[in-house]
């Protein structure tokens, strides 16, 4: 097969064992139904389970599937970066290993790409079996990031996107850690569309996005492309000054007026208000020094701890 084949396909996992088989059948149907040169590439992301032996499998079945074993879990998003920098194709799919992205939409990605889009992106409008807390939550996520953020996204959107090699190549060239893939892609322009789908249930194992990492997730996002977080907090500081002055004003009033009663109800309020202000504001400071310290650290991005033959592409 050539070194750079028409198209690649880039899949993270993480505890995916019971997945792999299952999205395999799938999608290798799909891509020979295309008449392209293709590969696809497994980025195991650190599993405790036998992800990456299954993956092995895989590749001794089909030489077209390729793996890599990252040395620890360095994150979904971190995951998704390590197998766009070891893919080859002229066109690249991302998607997800738990088959809630659906392989038979790839020839869809592809005939839009073939019409002069260089990134076609991905909207879920419903997932099977989604609860009324997992919905909500996703809606609310993209409304505060679509008004804190300098960078609009489509409420829905996914990982499950084609980009061209020029836009690959663009990709390959951020070097920041905190990553939040979405908004990336979005900042990076060139010529982009996207294409609505529903999700299925996922196939097997449970959902990796706990309310923890959503809520990381939503925080990652919202700090790597708005400054408006600090700017809030300066503006409720001021706000809070000023109700503090007015308030001054009016104890001092009432001292000299001889209507004050001794008590720490107001003190207490008062205290209260402005500490956790103080708090919010030196927490919302806090994310982005955090983020200051990450890249000044400069550390790789991630190690590849185990690959299969012949994968390509810079450790």
């Amino acid at each position: 097969m050539s070194p750079h084949p028409d198209l690649s396909v880039v899949i993270p996992c993480y505890n995916e064992a019971a997945n792999l088989a299952a999205l395999y059948k799938r999608l290798s149907p799909v891509l020979k139904s295309l008449n392209l040169s293709y590969e696809i590439i497994f980025v195991d992301d650190g599993s405790r389970d036998n992800t990456f032996e299954e993956i092995r499998t895989l590749h001794s079945e089909d030489k077209q599937v390729k793996g890599l074993s990252l040395s620890r879990n360095f994150g979904h998003q971190v995951a998704l970066a390590a197998g766009l920098h070891h893919s080859s194709g002229n066109m690249v799919v991302t998607m997800d290993g738990d088959l809630q992205h659906p392989p038979e939409l790839i020839p869809e990605l592809i005939a839009r790409c073939n019409q002069g889009f260089d990134i076609v992106n991905t909207k879920r409008l419903e997932t099977e079996g989604a609860g009324f807390f997992k919905r909500n939550t996703s809606r609310m996520f993209y409304k505060l990031m679509n008004r804190l953020s300098d960078v609009a996204l489509t409420e829905g959107a996914a990982d499950f996107r084609l980009m061209n090699k020029a836009a690959v190549e663009a990709y390959a060239s951020f070097n920041e850690r905190d990553r939040f893939n979405r908004g990336l892609v979005t900042w990076m322009g060139f010529n982009q569309d996207v294409i609505e789908y529903n999700a299925e249930a996922r196939f097997a194992g449970k959902t990796k996005y706990t309310f923890r990492k959503m809520l990381r997730f939503a925080i990652d996002g919202i700090t790597s492309f708005s400054s408006r977080p600090l700017r809030l907090a300066a503006y409720t500081g001021i706000l809070v000054s000023v109700a503090g002055l007015l308030y001054a004003v009016y104890a001092l009033i009432r001292h000299f007026s001889g209507a004050t009663i001794p008590g720490w109800t107001s003190m207490l309020i008062t205290v209260l208000l402005l500490g956790g202000v103080q708090l919010i504001s030196l927490g919302v400071i806090g994310e982005y020094i955090a983020r200051i310290f990450n890249e000044a650290k400069s550390r790789p991005l991630y190690f590849i701890k185990e690959k299969t033959e012949d994968t390509t592409g810079n450790d």
